[in-house]
């Protein structure tokens, strides 16, 4: 922490931070790590415990995608997506996902007013810069499918007409992995919009003590890092971030492996290996590089590959998850030296 103290990329509580676009990509890198260090301690100032999602959120940011977030209920899931919108300093809004909830709920609808003797619209809380989907797994297909166009293409459709969103655009998915009643499976074209999916596990116990000790408090004020320019920003430059033709080689061989495993039904499509390759990026400009390496992408692997693979069921009976099939692929695949 000393450290970080005496470095002058690091901003000081208070500071206001901008991005300032860098001439080359190497300040930019040493920008973001120390960026990195301070949104992981804002965050952790209310969200006690929880520094590796809020990394992987930042992965997921940079890189342009959407999260899903697993967990069971009360590891403060709503708490942390709303402390890391707070943290960006742009516009926030929440979806409670529920059996009853229509298409229109999200994404808006035409309304008559009686006034101007005309129909006229009133958007859905979708529009926004990033969006907490609170449960989605439990509102019916129908409503789930109406964030699809939103998270692929940044627009939603309402009655014929096609609307842009506000950018930048980042879903945060919530989702209870352990409870099957009265819930809807996702759809795995809808599973493979999120780029990631993070697991959200239980604090370890000084973690937990620490938030008993913070939450006997006020809620302390959260300082915004971030404005809407400076996040377009990093992700127009993301693509700066230099890999070797050999890791190209690497993350296609992983995706190739995945589809011949023996245990897997469907392997990471041409869409995942994009996917492994801008989360590759991401996690070297936020650890202060501009050119990533095999531990980059060996890092995001699960993230962006667990909710991509379907297991074969037999596979699954003898007790094989994802996290298993791609740690073999992991040991399987050979990293080319340069």
């Amino acid at each position: 922490m000393s450290a970080m103290r005496n470095d002058p990329s690091v901003p000081s509580r208070g500071e206001a931070v901008s991005v300032d676009a860098p001439n080359s990509i190497r300040e930019l890198a040493r920008r973001m790590r120390g960026l990195r260090d301070r949104v992981v301690a804002e965050v952790g100032r209310v969200v006690v415990g929880m520094e590796k999602v809020t990394t992987q959120f930042l992965i997921a940011l940079v890189a342009g995608g959407h999260v899903l977030l697993e967990g069971v209920p009360g590891v403060a899931k709503t708490t942390l997506s709303k402390t890391f919108a707070r943290v960006l300093g742009v516009q926030y809004q929440r979806i409670q996902f529920t059996p009853d909830l229509l298409p229109s709920d999200v994404t808006g609808t035409y309304v008559f007013d009686r006034k101007q003797n005309e129909f006229v619209l009133r958007k859905g809380p979708i529009f926004c810069q990033v969006l907490l989907a609170d449960e989605v797994n439990r509102a019916p297909a129908k409503t789930q499918s109406a964030l699809l166009e939103a998270m692929q293409e940044n627009q939603v459709t309402i009655e014929g007409t096609t609307l842009p969103l506000p950018k930048p655009f980042m879903v945060l998915a919530t989702q209870n992995p352990i409870e099957q009643e009265g819930v809807y499976r996702l759809p795995e074209a809808q599973l493979d919009r999120f780029l990631l999916r993070v697991h959200m596990g239980y604090p370890g116990r000084k973690s937990e003590i620490d938030l008993l000790r913070t939450h006997s408090a006020i809620t302390p004020a959260i300082d915004q890092l971030f404005n809407a320019d400076d996040i377009l920003d990093i992700q127009w430059r993301l693509t700066e971030v230099y890999g070797s033709n050999t890791l190209m080689e690497y993350i296609v061989d992983l995706a190739e492996t995945s589809r011949k495993h023996p245990d897997v039904a469907l392997g990471a499509s041409p869409r995942a290996s994009l996917c492994l390759l801008r989360c590759a990026r991401a996690r070297a400009l936020l650890d202060g590089r501009h050119y990533f390496t095999h531990e980059d992408v060996q890092a995001v692997a699960l993230p962006v590959l667990g909710h991509r693979l379907i297991i074969r069921p037999e596979a699954e009976v003898e007790g094989k998850s994802s996290r298993d099939i791609i740690r073999e692929l992991l040991d399987t695949v050979v990293v080319l030296q340069e």
